[in-house]
């Protein structure tokens, strides 16, 4: 039935989990995982030097942890025998970030956490994942927190 899971990560347990169902689904359905990080842009731009500075190294601690997310649910598909691909892009709104890879890479079926490590801003701005349920043109599978 699907051929292509997206997963969206960022290195929260949530994330982890849902990575874990979907690897579980594309392992019955035979199909490939996709995951994906999305960066936000660095939220600053001022002037001299300390700017390219403070660039470089929100850069370097934004694509480590992109690195760790990403290779955290490549184990996960290693250890089930799910093919993997996934990619770190940088987008000024996440949720477009999402709904743009699921596109362009033929995805058939989004996975994600209801919410990540966003905290309060999530209250206040909705979650990523409100956003993505509301404009995904494929099924979006959210999962919760176990209680």
């Amino acid at each position: 039935m699907f051929k292509k899971i997206l997963v969206p990560v960022d290195g929260s347990a949530l994330s982890h989990a849902a990575g874990e169902l979907a690897a579980d689904l594309a392992r019955q359905h035979g199909a490939q995982i996709i995951g994906v990080y999305v960066i936000d842009p660095f939220p600053y731009i001022g002037i001299g030097e300390a700017s390219a500075v403070g660039l470089q190294a929100y850069l370097a601690e934004a694509k480590a942890a992109a690195d760790q997310a990403l290779s955290d649910l490549k184990a996960v598909c290693e250890a089930r025998g799910v093919p993997f691909a996934g990619d770190t892009i940088e987008r000024n709104v996440t949720y477009e970030g999402i709904l743009e890879t699921a596109q362009a890479e033929g995805c058939d079926l989004i996975v994600m956490g209801s919410h990540g490590r966003k905290g309060m801003q999530a209250l206040i701005l909705g979650s990523v994942a409100q956003k993505v349920l509301t404009h995904a043109k494929v099924p979006v599978l959210v999962v919760k927190p176990r209680t």
